[in-house]
């Protein structure tokens, strides 16, 4: 078997790919990064074939593949050239797409619930759309483009919700909301949030997503599914829970949010369309997730 990994150096990328390898030790597994947004340490023990390239760009891909995961793309939400972020990822998520027609392989992609906005949650597939940033509409092309070659191909979106995990130290700001909390508890500062913490994530441990972007492998049906838990917890009861793991009683500082107007207030996530044809349910609890973040990968 011949697979393709895009992003394999970034947080979920990398995740992916390790955990390919150990399923599959027999297969061809491809690595590709430009390391615009990944790290070479997060390949640590990756023992397949690796490719330095910006797929948004010449020369074009070439290879027979049996799967192709497309991870890549510019993910921060406040990059500073939105031009540039629309054009870097429909245009590498164009060349995946031909790639894989080309090969005749399976492509399961990365795409987001940023795109729900503060529509209503729990938020559906099927819900009509609320763009607050560039990263959210170069999604939604995605999935538009991807929504013309259902009926043709082996396609699958994700829609991750919010992840954390190992593997995402080196994003810095744009890192898990949990990554910096656990950071900021752990050397005793109190926990950062925003008034008046009532604002809910539906958190997703990074082990659950790989799960499910492996599972869409054989999904019923092409298409596009949300990936998260379906439980959305608001702030102050994040830091409840992370206190819980730590063994602290810090209390909330709260501030004030530069984000008002772009921000998403609600992020939850309706599972019923991953259960039923990807057979997909999320195994972590919230605290289970962070406890092994912590405990077995040094948060």
């Amino acid at each position: 078997m011949k697979i393709l990994v895009t992003g394999a150096a970034g947080f979920i990328g990398s995740n992916l790919t390790l955990e390919l390898q150990k399923r599959f030790p027999d297969s061809d597994i491809t690595a590709v990064d430009n390391f615009f947004a990944g790290v070479t340490e997060n390949l640590r023990g990756f023992k397949g074939k690796f490719e330095n390239r910006d797929i948004s760009k010449g020369p074009e891909l070439s290879g027979d593949y049996d799967i192709i995961f497309h991870e890549a793309a510019i993910t921060d939400p406040r990059y500073g050239d939105d031009r540039e972020m629309v054009r870097s990822n429909i245009e590498g998520f164009r060349n995946i797409i031909k790639l894989a027609r080309d090969s005749g392989a399976k492509l399961i992609y990365a795409s987001s619930a940023s795109m729900y906005g503060n529509g209503p949650a729990p938020q559906k597939e099927s819900q009509k759309k609320e763009i607050l940033s560039a990263y959210a509409e170069s999604k939604l092309a995605m999935d538009d483009m991807a929504g013309e070659l259902c009926g043709n191909m082996h396609i699958v979106g994700l829609r991750y919700f919010n992840v954390f995990g190992p593997g995402e130290a080196h994003k810095g700001r744009p890192a898990s909301m949990i990554y910096h909390l656990v950071r900021q508890m752990k050397s005793g500062s109190r926990p950062r949030i925003f008034k008046m913490g009532e604002q809910k994530r539906d958190h997703i441990y990074v082990n659950d997503v790989v799960e499910a972007t492996i599972l869409a492998v054989k999904a019923g049906r092409s298409g596009v599914y949300n990936v998260g838990t379906g439980r959305a917890v608001d702030f102050n009861e994040l830091v409840a829970d992370i206190n819980s793991v730590l063994g602290t009683s810090l209390e909330a500082e709260y501030i004030d949010n530069p984000y008002e107007g772009t921000y998403q207030n609600h992020t939850q996530a309706d599972m019923t369309e991953a259960e039923k044809y990807l057979g997909f349910k999320a195994r972590y609890s919230l605290q289970d997730g962070i406890k092994d973040y912590i405990e077995n990968h040094g948060l």
